[in-house]
């Protein structure tokens, strides 16, 4: 019984009806761009989140770009950025004429912590992008405490919740990817904004289109990144089950343990006071490329997203840190994203950890 790694079909097809219904409407309205669909889930976003706005956007790498300006990053800047997270996350800096920082994580959860962030903070560093990575939550209160403004990147974790409220209200400002795979996705390349911050809102609705309010004055120079109305229309029908699929999501990391997965491998650890919805279910492993053979051999979905962190890659040697970065490094060689989606049943779960357990027998130096 083959499990893939994900399955976007299956939470997609009791819906199939009423998203061709919406794009059909759309097409009848003959208003594509920055239309009521769009304006009503901006509106429905911004309430889901637990924020005044939500500006939607192509998607989440000009989502990261166009914060950072409304937060007036600029030349000789510095943006602290974990460097185990996909690469968008630091290269949407550059752009802004900042520098990239990049710290490290903590390999248990994944995410960037304050002690990580004070190790290279400066004072020129102008914000802090917190990558809630794979759903888990990076705990943005305590890196605020250290005085510069953190900009969420909550990509992965649409669903996800803390004491604190959904990530996207956590910081000043967060950013947002609707990718296909994404806990909630569109059908092409969408992203969006959110903040409580009426000056910010405003600048990052002028810097989506020109520079403008109005088509006409020009007060930025901006960029070309808007929300289409066909994505908006997708993303509104998607958007009243996210927490059903969220809690499915963590019933399917349940089924993992109950099976008997922690007695192989090493879990992903939820942030204190954290509920993800766990974009991705990412294991640790000595070996965990030997069982990504073993799990493809047998015909299931596993994949390592971030076996180069960022500082390694070539395009990022001008930024690479001088010292070294060891909890992203553990993470890197070690981890492996298994099966996840709302509807992962108990008995594939058992599956899956059968196959990791067949792998683990037959490498035994694999922990």
């Amino acid at each position: 019984m083959p499990v893939p790694l994900f399955d976007t079909q299956r939470q997609i097809a009791p819906l199939r009806a009423e998203i061709l219904a919406r794009i059909e409407a759309v097409i009848q309205g003959s208003r594509f761009i920055l239309g009521p669909e769009v304006e009503a889930f901006e509106r429905e976003f911004a309430a889901y989140c637990g924020t005044e706005h939500a500006i939607g956007v192509a998607n989440g790498t000009d989502a990261i770009t166009i914060a950072l300006r409304a937060l007036r990053v600029k030349d000789g800047d510095e943006v602290i950025v974990p460097s185990f997270t996909f690469f968008a996350s630091a290269e949407a800096i550059p752009p802004t004429g900042a520098r990239p920082v990049f710290c490290d994580i903590d390999p248990e959860t994944f995410c960037l912590t304050a002690d990580t962030v004070k190790e290279v903070l400066t004072p020129r560093t102008k914000a802090v992008i917190a990558v809630h990575l794979f759903g888990n939550l990076a705990p943005v209160a305590e890196i605020e405490a250290l005085g510069v403004p953190v900009l969420e990147d909550a990509a992965q974790a649409t669903g996800s919740r803390c004491a604190h409220g959904r990530p996207g209200s956590l910081g000043r400002i967060a950013t947002f990817s609707f990718f296909p795979s994404k806990n909630l996705g569109c059908f092409g390349d969408g992203g969006a904004v959110t903040t409580d911050d009426p000056q910010l809102a405003e600048r990052v609705r002028m810097l989506r289109f020109h520079g403008s309010k109005d088509k006409v004055c020009h007060e930025l120079i901006g960029c070309n990144s808007r929300l289409d109305e066909i994505q908006a229309a997708v993303l509104r029908v998607q958007l009243p089950h996210i927490d059903r699929w969220a809690e499915g999501r963590r019933a399917a990391a349940a089924h993992y343990q109950q099976a008997g997965l922690g007695d192989l491998v090493s879990l992903p650890r939820a942030s204190a006071g954290c509920e993800p919805a766990w974009h991705l279910y990412v294991i640790k492993a000595e070996r965990a490329d030997a069982i990504a053979a073993s799990l493809t051999a047998e015909g299931h979905g596993c994949r390592a997203y971030y076996r180069t962190p960022i500082h390694r890659q070539r395009a990022m040697a001008a930024y690479a840190p001088s010292r070294p970065l060891k909890g992203t490094e553990q993470a890197a060689s070690r981890h492996l994203a298994i099966p996840m989606s709302p509807s992962l049943s108990a008995a594939q779960a058992r599956e899956v950890t059968g196959a990791i357990g067949r792998a683990l027998a037959a490498a035994p130096r694999a922990l």
